[in-house]
């Protein structure tokens, strides 16, 4: 097993490939086989409406930071024009091969700017990268910069700290030529700080041949409070609603929306 090699830098600098987990790195190209797009659309929808809830105006740009794969933007790029941010080059690859229609850019959501305004910003899970809290401020300050008067930004932790419980789960999916697993299980070793773990054993299988590889995702975990507060001190105002069509009971059960005053 490989130590675990988790974003943790802070000083404005974007990290090296090598200092992400391995998923993002090295097994980028295996995402798709992880989650795959269309296991998405139910939950882009709500997102969608949410997003359009927050704004006073119809929104048609969306900037999506810490855009992964690619998944949610392959729902809800046919409802807004997407410019896409992730910080792993090889994730963006995996992303604009599924969606090259849309603007890709590699940057981190902590300080990015790109000196424009989009009608509204959202970032799905990767938001829990945030393991701390002046982290996690300012990735939501970015998304407020980067929103005009009026839009809005909505927030999707994997687990807020009021619901967290552990969890393992299992799947993966069959490619033409490869095949991958995996089995991920979520704990958290010290209650009285802001993160928790996940663990991941991947099974990867091209022909008759399968590896086992491990991987470790150290995740932000904050209260309701501390989201509505980080959310409304950047110049939002914050309201939290309830995740309508999560499937799975140990996700938090709701998403923050920040809505920008006109």
């Amino acid at each position: 097993m490989k130590k675990n090699r988790n974003l943790k830098q802070s000083d404005g600098k974007i990290p090296s490939e090598d200092s992400q987990p391995r998923l993002y790195s090295e097994f980028s190209s295996w995402f798709h086989l992880l989650t795959a797009p269309e296991e998405y659309a139910a939950e882009a929808k709500f997102y969608r409406n949410s997003i359009i809830s927050a704004c006073s105006f119809p929104p048609r740009t969306l900037l999506e930071l810490g855009s992964g794969g690619g998944n949610n933007a392959s729902h809800l790029k046919a409802h807004f024009t997407m410019t896409l941010v992730d910080l792993s080059p090889g994730m963006l690859v995996v992303s604009k091969s599924l969606n090259p229609e849309c603007e890709h850019l590699q940057g981190d959501m902590r300080n990015i700017r790109l000196g424009r305004l989009f009608d509204a910003v959202f970032i799905h899970d990767a938001i829990t990268h945030m393991t701390t809290e002046p982290d996690l401020r300012n990735a939501i300050e970015t998304a407020f910069v980067h929103c005009k008067p009026g839009g809005g930004a909505l927030f999707c932790p994997d687990h807020i700290r009021e619901t967290f419980r552990p969890y393992t789960e299992q799947g993966g999916h069959d490619g033409s030529e490869r095949s991958m697993r995996y089995l991920a299980w979520d704990w958290d070793p010290d209650p009285a700080d802001n993160t928790y773990i996940t663990d991941f054993a991947y099974l990867f299988r091209e022909g008759d041949k399968v590896r086992c590889e491990y991987d470790r995702f150290i995740m932000g975990l904050f209260g309701r409070d501390d989201w509505l507060r980080l959310i409304t001190e950047v110049g939002f105002q914050a309201r939290s609603i309830p995740f309508e069509h999560s499937t799975n009971e140990h996700y938090s059960g709701e998403v923050f929306l920040g809505i920008k005053p006109a």
